[in-house]
């Protein structure tokens, strides 16, 4: 800009007279080309300052929509969380009824009595009062920050079932397909791995876990599973239903009163979290920490054969 004044100093009027004056057959020719070389290193230099700041605005740019992407992944992580922390806390147990004024019922003799509570289950219910979890909705300790969800066996939707036919996969040797009912109006689809000694049969009862997410296995769409137990030594069995059961008969848990979910969720992992409190225990008997698998006033799953087993 400093060469740019000095062009201009030398172009007032009376330096372009002089000019003119020394050399007047080519004065005006010299001082129309210098002024046309002097407009044209002016544009240069103008031009050069707009591509430095066109750079240093590109820059800039490059900055804030780095600063923004990293805003936008802090904020979806955070969403994350709260969806997941949401989802994991299981539907409370219903409200109980008030019982109208009429004579007491005598329970079936098949039934077994009811242990009365424990101290345990009078403080889990006195902290569901203060918590306001009757009321239906998740409360603000569930939705925090390290709170604990309640998980339990109620969550789980089983059922008896009726194996009702049984065919080879079509893609895969070790894979059966089976038919099976489970008191609804249509049959549902179950594809399964069958090994050691378990014994797949038309018309046998088994234990089926009915609120699974349905998924593909080799291009069949699976819509249930079927429980067995697993010894230490590899061997394996179906769980038996007790005698008299119906296909669509509920499998209850003492003291766990909950309403099944509709559909377990896979990223909840409801499943593989109750699975270890899932066995058999040394009488035959299938259990959750204890409490028998009950089909009620008709009594309590057991393995064929196996005991302290695993249950899958």
């Amino acid at each position: 800009m400093d060469n740019m004044q000095n062009v201009d100093e030398l172009f007032k009027p009376g330096f372009a007279a002089a000019l003119i004056k020394l050399d007047p057959k080519d004065g005006e020719q010299i001082v129309d080309y210098v002024r046309t070389q002097a407009l044209l290193i002016r544009e240069k230099q103008l031009l050069q300052a707009s591509v430095r700041d066109q750079k240093k605005l590109l820059v800039e740019n490059g900055k804030l929509k780095k600063d923004i992407e990293q805003l936008r992944t802090q904020l979806q992580d955070k969403q994350r969380r709260r969806t997941a922390k949401a989802l994991l806390s299981p539907a409370p147990p219903p409200p109980p009824l008030r019982p109208a004024h009429t004579s007491p019922v005598t329970p079936p003799a098949g039934d077994m009595a009811a242990p009365p509570p424990t101290l345990h289950d009078r403080r889990e219910r006195r902290d569901r009062r203060r918590t306001g979890e009757r009321k239906g909705r998740p409360t603000r300790d569930s939705l925090s920050i390290g709170a604990e969800p309640r998980v339990d066996v109620s969550r789980l939707d089983l059922r008896v079932g009726r194996i009702l036919s049984i065919r080879r996969h079509p893609l895969a040797e070790v894979l059966t397909v089976q038919e099976v009912e489970a008191g609804e109006t249509a049959p549902r689809t179950v594809v399964s791995k069958p090994g050691g000694e378990t014994q797949l049969e038309e018309g046998s009862l088994v234990v089926l876990l009915c609120n699974i997410k349905a998924r593909k296995v080799r291009g069949v769409v699976s819509q249930a599973r079927l429980l067995c137990c697993s010894a230490h030594d590899g061997r394996r069995e179906l769980l038996a239903p007790p005698t008299g059961s119906s296909p669509g008969d509920r499998i209850t848990f003492l003291n766990y009163p909950g309403k099944p979910d509709r559909e377990l969720q896979s990223r909840n992992r409801i499943w593989k979290i109750l699975q270890p409190d899932l066995q058999v225990d040394s009488r035959g008997v299938a259990n959750y920490k204890g409490r028998g698998f009950e089909v009620r006033g008709k009594g309590l799953c057991r393995a064929p054969s196996l005991t302290n087993a695993v249950i899958e």
